[in-house]
């Protein structure tokens, strides 16, 4: 870099290298390499190139100087060299040393401009152009990095001068203005406006959206008879419902100011229609929820929008590819109100005709209950044939823990067939890709933050669509194996109920059949409800007291607080919770000072009885500190009200809480004192001695069955598959999850699937129940992977198809206008052929990489046809 700073190798140089003129002194920053030429030679080099900058040496150092200022004249509207006769200088000289062509032929200067690939700010007397490379570049930097206008305009300030000492004219607004023109017209390009005889008023609206070709799109990538094809559900429609409160906007500019280039024409809905249709339906009220307290719907009308004309947005994605939809993208006004989200639900709807609809919505279980209802209120073009469609709401699998124990199963991707491994958090993971221009956005006017998101969905649909190839295949290769696996556990554990247990898996099989034809069927992987009192837990508790007492396998930590006395007061302080909760909120804003009084005295009962009780349930429970803690850090120690305090009852707690190990590791790391120590400790060794024993006694029928089977002929029998070595994580509860598992990927225990594994415990009714729940959910999992890979076996053929579809489409645009001259005409059938020939480069690039595996997935499906 030093050495680049002086002449280098020409510091002798005696001639100019072009001309071999004397002291040649000026050389090229942008041109490779670091000759010196004379001003003559520089000049005629750099006609083409009227934007590099020259150096020129001043016998210290090279010094910038610019080719305006050697005298170079660019002329427009003639081969690069010629002369005009009547050329116009640019107004106010403002360009570079720039003639217009005057003549009587000439074209506008605007189209001068463009022909050489420079972008005018303005269509009226242009005194400011952008080239069309740092328009590119910019459009493509901003997709990647998502740097803002001002700060890539500023970037180009300072190369051109970053020193301060030379001022610079401030383009800052026509570059914006350029840029936002730029994204609009690059768009009706890409969508085939530019070859359509109607032209860009002809555009239709969500006409410009680049479309999943994944998704189901009848007449493009569906068979001619879908409608009549036996599996229905492989064609159906996967939405995803979501809103980002991130990409905000400020009550700054308006409409009339800064209205927006498109109509509707991309990803968000139009714009009139929406804002009148909201405020026609301004007086709707939001319906409470009666799941979980979900902000999104509990607090959508009191959401704070001070200072916001925008509080954020709504949006519609495919859910299984993540690709913005058509006209299915609208700005919230005031949180995620259902009268928004409605809107833009039936808005995209309007681009299909499909039969199955599957919508995932962390909030469906609430949104969907009067949604037919709410339609009526909607334009007849936005209304749907519900009754004639199959439409399956879900929510989606990371929020669905959030909700009540009935939504986790009735609104579950897990449980319903005909959706595959489809997780619905699609828009989730769009976000973190749109949520860094949300600084800049924010700042903008309507028009132009509509314009500039609508540009960064489709960019981000195109990259998706790019990517399909590597996506699906890597896909393909994870569920292949996946459906191998839980179709064998599925099947292990089936083969080990039969026998003993036949009529109950008919009965099983029975019922989970008719809840996925019917959804108003009792749903199989509920728990039935029971009738419990007090009284009978507190009966049944004593007599597990008894058993144990007379067994010998009775342990206390305390000794005047049993087991049983332990949960019994849990539920008496569970109820004194209700009411006081209920007292309170009957107390009212102008209850008595004596009122009052009572109440306080009463909580603080309460509360010293809760803290009491809690000491005693950590010796049985020692883990609950932990979550104890946690739940304080959270909150930042702030006090709870006695009513308000969870107790933790072992009914609240999931089958992923930890082991006997975990609880081990916990009471080492957190138990302090010397009794409460040596209590924990003698109960988990208890506990452990019962499970070693067991798993001893088994280690060593194993052994011996492996010594003595040769010897009477066993060796063929099968029993390895079934009597297999035991491992420490194979010792574990049904509804144990292991780590890096969910529910989708989950496996039971082998030991589960022995026949005969616990014939005493089975007669119990909760055991038999629990059973049942495991093996419904041991069937959900084999057939979500199942259907998992024939979706993607049709995905991957819809994908080819509509690659040829788009294609030809393209193919059509490219036979020209008649009226067009031959110029225009030529450019449009190169640009459509590049098109085409560009779909059918991917749709071949794709299959090839897809070849090994679809192969491999026929050669399992011939494997299954043979052994059916």
């Amino acid at each position: 870099m030093i050495r680049l700073e002086g002449r280098c190798s020409q510091a002798g140089a005696q001639s100019c290298l072009g001309c071999n003129c004397p002291s040649p002194e000026y050389r090229c920053d942008d041109c490779l390499g670091s000759e010196l030429y004379c001003s003559s030679c520089i000049l005629s080099a750099h006609v083409r190139h009227p934007l590099h900058r020259l150096q020129k040496w001043n016998g210290q150092y090279f010094k910038q100087i610019s080719l305006k200022t050697m005298g170079l004249r660019i002329q427009l509207g003639h081969t690069t060299g010629q002369r005009c006769l009547n050329p116009r200088r640019a107004f106010d000289n403002r360009f570079l040393s720039l003639d217009f062509c005057n003549c009587a032929i000439a074209e506008s200067y605007v189209q001068q401009l463009l022909r050489v690939s420079w972008f005018p700010a303005t269509t009226s007397n242009p005194k400011t152009a952008a080239t069309f490379r740092v328009l590119k570049q910019y459009h493509i930097l901003s997709f990647e990095s998502k740097v803002s206008m001002y700060e890539f305009y500023h970037a180009l300030r300072r190369m051109s001068n970053n020193t301060g000492l030379l001022p610079v004219k401030d383009r800052y607004e026509p570059f914006t203005r350029m840029i936002r023109e730029w994204r609009h017209l690059k768009m009706l390009k890409r969508s085939g406006r530019g070859h359509d005889p109607s032209g860009i008023g002809g555009t239709a609206e969500g006409e410009c959206a680049i479309l999943c070709p994944a998704c189901p799109h009848p007449g493009k990538n569906l068979p001619a008879d879908w409608k009549d094809a036996p599996q229905q559900w492989l064609y159906g429609l996967f939405l995803a419902i979501d809103a980002n409160f991130r990409l905000k906007r400020k009550a700054v500019s308006n409409d009339d100011v800064d209205p927006s280039l498109s109509e509707g024409w991309g990803y968000f809905v139009e714009e009139d229609a929406y804002k009148g249709f909201l405020h026609s339906s301004a007086d709707s009220i939001q319906e409470k929820s009666t799941c979980s307290s979900h902000s999104a719907v509990n607090m959508a009308d009191t959401k704070s929008s001070r200072g916001l004309a925008v509080t954020g947005l709504g949006t519609v994605d495919c859910a299984r590819h993540n690709m913005k939809r058509p006209n299915a993208v609208g700005d919230l006004q005031k949180g995620e109100r259902y009268i928004n989200m409605d809107y833009l639900f039936f808005s995209t709807l309007r681009h299909t005709v499909l039969d199955t609809l599957n919508v995932s919505y962390d909030i469906a279980c609430q949104w969907h209950k009067h949604l037919w209802n709410r339609m009526s209120a909607f334009p007849l073009s936005m209304h749907l044939s519900h009754a004639a469609k199959t439409v399956s709401f879900f929510v989606p699998k990371f929020h669905l823990p959030a909700h009540i124990e009935q939504c986790q199963t009735s609104f579950s991707f897990n449980f319903k067939s005909g959706v595959g491994r489809t997780n619905g958090e699609a828009p989730e993971r769009g976000w973190a890709n749109i949520n860094p221009v949300a600084s800049s956005t924010k700042e903008m006017g309507p028009g132009s933050r509509r314009d500039t998101l609508d540009d960064y969905f489709g960019d981000s649909n195109w990259k998706k669509v790019v990517g399909l190839g590597s996506t699906m295949l890597r896909k393909m290769k994870d569920a292949l194996p996946e459906r191998e696996n839980h179709r064998e556990a599925f099947e292990d554990l089936d083969d080990g109920l039969r026998g003993e247990y036949s009529a109950a898996l008919e009965q099983w099989r029975e019922q989970v059949e008719a809840w996925e034809r019917d959804a108003a069927q009792p749903n199989p992987f509920e728990r039935k409800a029971e009738s419990i009192t007090m009284a009978s837990v507190r009966l049944e508790l004593a007599r597990q007291d008894q058993v144990d007492l007379q067994t010998g396998t009775y342990l206390a930590l305390h000794e005047d607080c049993t087991p049983s006395v332990l949960i019994s007061t849990g539920l008496e302080l569970e109820d004194q919770q209700r009411r006081m909760k209920a007292d309170r909120a009957g107390l009212g804003v102008h209850a008595t000072d004596n009122q009052e009084g009572k109440i306080l005295q009463r909580s603080n009962t309460l509360r010293r009885r809760i803290d009491a009780w809690v000491k005693m349930q950590e010796l049985y429970m020692p883990f609950l500190a932990a979550l104890r803690a946690s739940e304080r850090s959270v909150s930042n120690n702030v006090p709870t009200a006695p009513e308000a305090i969870k107790l933790w009852l072992p009914s609240h707690i999931s089958g992923t809480m930890p082991s006997a190990t975990a609880i081990l590791k916990y009471k080492d790391r957190h138990l302090r004192g010397q009794g409460a120590n040596t209590r924990a400790r003698n109960t988990l060794k208890a506990i452990e001695a019962r499970i070693e024993g067991a798993a001893s006694t088994y280690e060593h029928a194993h052994k011996s069955l492996v010594v003595l089977a040769p010897r009477v002929n066993q060796t063929q029998s099968g029993w390895h598959s079934s009597l297999r070595p035991l491992d420490r994580a194979d010792i574990r509860s049904m509804t144990d999850i292991l780590w890096g598992e969910s529910e989708g990927t989950r496996k039971l225990s082998w030991i589960w699937s022995m026949r005969g594994a616990a014939p005493n415990e089975m007669d119990n009714d909760n055991t038999l129940e629990d059973m049942r729940i495991e093996w419904c959910k041991a069937r959900a999992r084999a057939m979500r992977w199942a259907e998992e890979v024939e979706l993607l076996k049709e995905e991957m053929r819809r994908i080819q198809q509509f690659f040829e579809w788009d294609a030809q489409r393209w193919d059509e645009r490219g036979l020209g206008n008649a009226l067009q001259d031959a110029d225009q005409r030529e450019g449009q059938m190169a640009y459509a052929k590049r098109q085409a020939v560009l779909r059918r480069m991917l749709a071949e690039s794709f299959k090839t990489s897809w070849a090994d595996t679809l192969a491999l997935v026929d050669r399992f499906e011939d494997m299954d046809i043979d052994s059916t």
